[in-house]
């Protein structure tokens, strides 16, 4: 699902960029691993890549969800594409 819904947004024309609330507050870390979930990474992909277990992955991405306001990963993938977080261009940012 996550994977048809970056094909759908890499298809648009680019949303002006808007930094939605709370973005300012994620860490390093917290804003890379948004842009992996953004490019469709699954939990387990994500603790592959960035060298860390699961259950560290998990608290990752529930305080990203906290502090963007988002209810589950589909916002979060809206939220990377509209701020410019990430873009359909190249790496994540």
């Amino acid at each position: 699902m996550t994977r048809r819904l970056i094909a759908h947004f890499a298809h648009r024309a680019p949303a002006p960029s808007r930094t939605p609330p709370g973005l300012a507050e994620l860490t390093e870390r917290e804003r890379e691993v948004l842009a992996l979930v953004a490019r469709g990474r699954s939990n387990a992909e994500l603790a592959e890549t960035l060298h860390v277990s699961l259950p560290t992955v998990k608290t990752h991405v529930s305080r990203i969800l906290t502090k963007l306001g988002a209810r589950d990963r589909t916002q979060l993938v809206v939220l990377a594409y509209e701020s410019g977080l990430v873009t359909t261009a190249g790496p994540p940012v």
